[in-house]
């Protein structure tokens, strides 16, 4: 509710212009300061002044949204805790710390981008809401989850720039913003662990361990009878041994590699 007045259109016609809904840094900085210029006095009346009748005005529905917040937060997003999904860590069962670090972590980057992203790219387009079916309950509980227009906010943030620092014979050099380096980033961190990751072949099935135990077992033997394994059977052994855990190894490299990217790029984890 902060500021809903000073955006409005009764605002608009007291400052005598009317304010972006969107724009560059630079696009701002150029509106307010013709702003000002026109009508200096209906400009504080409009930007300050409105927003002190507001602080009295909305004093008790902000402590509604206070309390509305709290459960939200608390019972519904839980943004207080890192939490895997069911399909990673099925409720119930134990998980030591080391191996919940991977399934929270991303779990909640998938989140991010599937709510937090997917609310952001909606909720200043009209267009986008009526697009991806944008429900009229999300301005009060952040759990609707639109994978597809959370990706199409991280698309469109990659593409963003520093031309506006730039001459305009210059614009073609700018170089990609923060932003959109960051946006790059947790999209490619995103397809890695919804796409690669579950694709992954199971480490025994690859590395033949999986066959050798079910010969062993059509044998009739039990897998830990070592004395009465032949040359042939012992060479299999060894080698799928070997197999998984140069596997498991790569795949711990891989995974440790994508967690310490998720950690470096945290900063830009925010809407």
């Amino acid at each position: 509710m902060r500021n809903y007045w000073t955006c409005s259109p009764f605002a608009d016609w007291i400052r005598g212009t009317t304010k972006l809904k969107c724009g560059t840094g630079k696009e701002w900085r150029e509106w307010e300061e013709a702003a000002k210029a026109k009508y200096p006095i209906r400009w504080w009346i409009a930007e300050e002044g409105l927003d002190r009748i507001q602080d009295v005005w909305c004093w008790i529905p902000e402590r509604i949204n206070d309390v509305r917040y709290y459960i939200n937060n608390r019972w519904v997003t839980k943004a207080h805790a890192l939490t895997a999904h069911p399909s990673d860590i099925p409720r119930g069962e134990w998980r030591d710390v080391g191996n919940r670090f991977l399934p929270c972590l991303f779990n909640e980057l998938v989140d991010f981008v599937e709510i937090e992203q997917a609310w952001h790219h909606c909720v200043w387009s009209d267009e986008d809401k009526k697009k991806y079916d944008y429900p009229w309950w999300r301005r009060w509980y952040r759990n609707w989850r639109c994978p597809e227009a959370g990706i199409a906010y991280l698309e469109w943030a990659m593409t963003l720039t520093n031309e506006e620092f730039l001459d305009e014979d210059q614009k073609h050099l700018a170089e990609p913003t923060y932003q959109a380096k960051a946006a790059k980033e947790i999209l490619e961190l995103y397809t890695w662990w919804k796409e690669i990751y579950p694709k992954r072949p199971d480490v025994y099935d690859a590395s033949g361990w999986s066959a050798y135990c079910d010969m062993r077992r059509e044998k009739g033997y039990h897998l830990l009878d070592m004395e009465d394994k032949n040359k042939e059977e012992a060479e299999m052994c060894k080698i799928a041994l070997a197999k998984s855990q140069e596997i498991e190894k790569a795949y711990n490299d891989e995974d440790e590699a994508m967690m310490i990217r998720l950690i470096k790029v945290r900063e830009s984890l925010w809407t």
